[in-house]
């Protein structure tokens, strides 16, 4: 791999010291790692809880549009009633002066429709109120709950800036080391890093030999596969997890 310098320069990279800048890059991803246990289930809990408040949020906002529509419709309700009783005294002076029997039962039947109207507006009326009553119930238990969840929403959220604000001035130096680490490594090698680590439990994509055996799953590696990996000539892989393998020795290397 080559790196062009900030003059120009290139600067190519053996084999030796792309393997040490992986164990490097690994000993500062689990330094952040370290420091994201730290946060535990924060992040996911804030989360959680900021998803949640909304879902509430857009209920109390529905229930309250649902309660003015039903203001709405029962006003409208009203004014038919008083509507229809103003024609029913019309109806009934009329009556009063009809010249035949047939205006006067055409009369009638007007009058009947408008009390039936009458009857039809109270029973909306009552079913409206049954339901502002229901919403009205929701609208305080969803009120309730969501102030509720502001309050640990809001404890979360200051439990999770004071452990952002206190390891801040660390989580900037690692992510320069980061940076300077990933220079020295290749895309490929990077984009492998990557994988086996997301596949990985504990984060490890680059382990040690340790007691003659994997670091990351505890397997006896061959004598010369460890001398193979000690030379530091090539990218060498546990045949069991598929982890990165350096030998022990590697910081006195560093």
């Amino acid at each position: 791999m080559t790196i062009v310098g900030k003059k120009g320069d290139s600067i190519d990279y053996s084999m030796e010291e792309k393997i040490l800048a992986l164990y490097e890059l690994q000993k500062i991803d689990s330094k952040i790692d370290e420091i994201n246990k730290l946060k535990g289930e924060l992040p996911l809990e804030v989360e959680d809880l900021e998803d949640e408040e909304a879902g509430l949020q857009a209920r109390i906002e529905k229930t309250n549009a649902e309660l003015e529509e039903l203001a709405l419709l029962t006003k409208q309700r009203k004014e038919e009633i008083e509507e229809s009783k103003a024609l029913t005294i019309r109806y009934t002076e009329q009556q009063n002066n009809v010249r035949n029997n047939r205006e006067f039962d055409s009369l009638s039947k007007e009058i009947e429709y408008q009390k039936l109207e009458i009857e039809l507006c109270e029973k909306r009326l009552k079913e409206y109120s049954v339901e502002i009553k229901v919403k009205k119930l929701q609208l305080e238990e969803s009120t309730a709950i969501i102030t509720d969840r502001r309050i640990d929403l809001q404890g979360k959220k200051a439990e999770l800036d004071t452990i952002d604000q206190e390891t801040h001035s660390e989580m900037e130096v690692l992510s320069a080391e980061l940076a300077i680490a990933q220079t020295k490594i290749d895309e490929r090698l990077l984009v492998a890093y990557t994988r086996i680590r997301s596949n990985a439990n504990n984060g490890m994509a680059v382990v040690t030999i340790k007691r003659h055996a994997c670091g990351g799953c505890f397997n006896r590696i061959p004598p010369q596969r460890q001398a193979d990996i000690k030379q530091n000539k090539k990218i060498i892989v546990c045949e069991y997890c598929g982890r990165i393998l350096v030998c022990e020795e590697i910081d006195g290397q560093e």
